[in-house]
This record gives structure tokens, C-alpha cells and sequence, in this order.
């Protein structure tokens, strides 16, 4: 009788860590299924069916205790994250901030994506089609998504 209260136990163990720790994996539930249903059938072959039956009823109701103190609010409060993050990669949009035809020089190399600053400002850049060097001349020619797309301006224009 012990080895089907402790196989039980294990089995409860099993499915809690399943729940709670190893959510989607899967080991928790077969190894809470291999011990429940050795528990069963020590309870059968050893003592019967009416112990059997017994059994049977004692892990169901287990079962079902630990699935529900397992997935109430606060058990998973517990383990969750307190922080929140209340920062983000830019205060504004550059499109928000600059206009097409806007000049400024390139921080670093583009190659394609690179910084710039225009106006005393950094933003994230891309260049249109070659690299550009650090410490060039681009034009604003449009915005993607956060970034800035630049060209450079050739000797000609500027």
C-alpha cells in the first residue's frame, strides 16, 4: 500500500510541475501518467477491485485539486514578472521630427543601416542603394518604419 500512496504522490508532484514549471513540455504529464497508472494497477493485481476503484477515485479528485489551485490567479502571480517597462526605442517618430530634404552627417558607416545626426539629434538610418562612410553628407529622401532613409549628397548639390 505505501508504493500506491507514494506513486500517487509522485503523480500529483508530476502534473503540478507540469502546470506550473513545464507548461507545453509534456514530461510532467507522461511521468504523472506512468505513476498513476502504475498505482492502479499495483491497487488491481495487489488488493482487489474495490481498492482498485478506490484508487481510481482518490486520483481523480486529486487530480482535479491540484489542476485547479494550480491555474488560480494568484499561484501564477507568483512566478510572473512585477516590472513593467514603461521606455521606449523612440520618444518620437523621426518623420514626426524631420522632413524630407533635411541634411545632416552620418555617425557611423551605413552599410545599409547606420546612425546620423541631423540637427543635433541621432537617428537610426538607411541608406538608399550604397554605403555611405562616417562623416558624409546625406539628404532625408523618406522614412521605413523607425528609421530614416538617406542618400548621400554628391559635390554637386552641396
Amino acid at each position: 500500500m505505501f508504493y500506491i500512496i507514494l506513486l500517487i504522490f509522485f503523480g500529483v508532484l508530476f502534473l503540478v510541475a507540469e502546470l506550473v514549471l513545464l507548461p507545453g513540455v509534456s514530461i510532467g504529464a507522461l511521468l504523472s501518467l506512468v505513476c498513476y497508472g502504475s498505482s492502479i494497477y499495483l491497487a488491481f493485481r495487489d488488493h482487489g477491485t474495490v481498492t482498485g476503484i478506490l484508487v481510481i477515485v482518490v486520483i481523480l479528485v486529486l487530480s482535479l485539486i491540484a489542476v485547479v489551485v494550480s491555474l488560480r490567479a494568484k499561484t501564477w502571480q507568483r512566478f510572473s514578472l512585477k516590472q513593467e517597462i514603461r521606455s521606449s526605442s523612440m520618444s518620437v517618430m523621426p518623420a514626426d521630427v524631420l522632413k524630407v530634404g533635411d541634411r545632416g552627417t552620418t555617425l557611423s558607416r551605413l552599410s545599409p543601416m547606420g546612425k546620423i545626426e541631423i540637427g543635433g539629434q541621432t537617428y537610426e538610418a538607411k541608406s538608399q542603394g550604397a554605403y555611405v562612410d562616417p562623416q558624409r553628407a546625406v539628404e532625408v529622401v523618406g522614412f521605413e518604419n523607425f528609421s530614416v532613409v538617406v542618400k548621400p549628397v554628391t559635390g554637386a548639390e552641396g
